[in-house]
């Protein structure tokens, strides 16, 4: 009864009593919650938002970073034609290379912005969270990138209260979780289970020389890759959250698995050489971007291009918290005998029907037909 008439007040013209909230970089802030009026400090957020508001998402959005527009368009694409309003919503750059405007922030009066973690370093550089907390502004940081098994359930929460949708937030925890243990219960059921040596190679082609070899440490990719049952390079080299290892290095590896991330890179690649996967991508032209790939310098030697072990999966899993989706396809590409019965895209099917006010459309996927080297 008590929440309930929480809830209302808003509605029936009292005051919101001002709650506290402690962000992933142990800030405690003070301001009302659910918020009325948020600028979201990264587009991508929305893939989590989205999941917490469904239909109500953009009712208290008053501006966002522009990175939707250029690094996943895709989904940009499906959310404009869902809620044709967010076209005109106040764009703003990016905190870390001075791009984000702080005046035209406030013009808009937001409650609170929330900002990605990797933000905070310049944000306090720059002064950012004193400069906006005395025009009325919280800044509160989430995290579903630098270390997504420490702060990716924090932060859903953060942004259920700060959404007005706590329940929802802890049945996405409660989804999430459920769904990553139905791959790692089996992997522990399993006595000396082999892993295959994997490497995830960061957003090849979306770049001038189309080199190589940019990988994840421990966290993030690298960290689905462990709990799908498969073994990362990258983590035995550097343990930051993304490095760079040299070709040398990949050839003595010698990878079971090769794993490309890929996206819709479109607006900002100047090659236009990157695997083209995620919503409603093409496959067959996905395909060809990887197997084209794999025809650089000291690929073709390697023991996953020679048997056909080469996949893509969509780069936007890095920063939301649907990364049960790629570990439930690593699993089945590492171990497909054990993980028969699992199907990734149904997984994602219904995921979209029970949290999402988008649909489902395939495409995050593709793999090289075997023999195709």
């Amino acid at each position: 009864m008590f929440r309930a008439l929480v809830a209302l007040l808003p509605f029936l013209g009292q005051p919101v009593l001002a709650a506290e909230l402690t962000d992933v970089a142990g800030r405690t802030v003070t301001l009302d919650l659910p918020a009325k009026r948020v600028l979201v400090g990264e587009a991508r957020q929305i893939h989590t938002i989205a999941a917490l508001a469904g239909a109500h998402t953009f009712d208290t959005i008053v501006g966002w970073r522009d990175d939707f527009f250029t690094k996943d368009p895709d989904s940009y694409e499906a959310y404009v034609e869902r809620f044709p309003q967010i076209a005109d919503l106040p764009r703003f750059g990016y905190v870390p290379d001075g791009s984000f405007s702080l005046e035209s922030a406030i013009a808009l009066h937001p409650d609170v912005l929330t900002l990605n973690i990797e933000a905070r370093a310049a944000a306090k550089e720059g002064g950012l969270e004193e400069k906006a907390a005395a025009a009325g502004i919280q800044v509160v940081y989430v995290d579903f990138r630098v270390n997504p098994e420490k702060n990716t359930e924090k932060s859903i929460a953060i942004l259920g209260k700060i959404f007005g949708a706590d329940e929802k937030a802890q049945e996405l925890i409660a989804y999430r979780r459920a769904q990553i243990a139905r791959v790692t219960d089996r992997l522990a059921s399993v006595k000396d289970l082999k892993r295959p040596v994997v490497y995830m190679e960061r957003a090849p082609g979306n770049d001038a020389e189309n080199g190589c070899c940019r990988t994840f440490g421990p966290a993030n990719f690298g960290e689905m890759v462990e709990k799908a049952g498969g073994h990362n390079i990258g983590s035995d080299v550097f343990k930051t959250t993304f490095g760079t290892i040299n070709i040398e290095q990949l050839i003595a590896s010698d990878p079971d698995q090769i794993i490309a991330t890929g996206s819709n890179w479109g607006a900002e690649s100047k090659s236009n050489r990157f695997v083209h996967v995620g919503r409603g991508a093409d496959p067959v032209a996905a395909r060809a971007k990887l197997q084209t790939l794999m025809q650089r310098t000291g690929f073709a030697g390697l023991k996953a291009v020679k048997e056909g072990n080469v996949h893509a999966v969509w780069h936007q899993f890095y920063g939301a918290p649907y990364e049960f989706v790629p570990i439930q396809q690593f699993a089945k590409w590492f171990h497909p005998e054990l993980f028969a019965d699992l199907d990734p895209e149904q997984t994602f099917r219904e995921f979209h029907q029970k949290f999402l006010p988008i649909a489902y459309k395939p495409g995050y996927f593709v793999s090289l037909e075997k023999g195709t080297q």
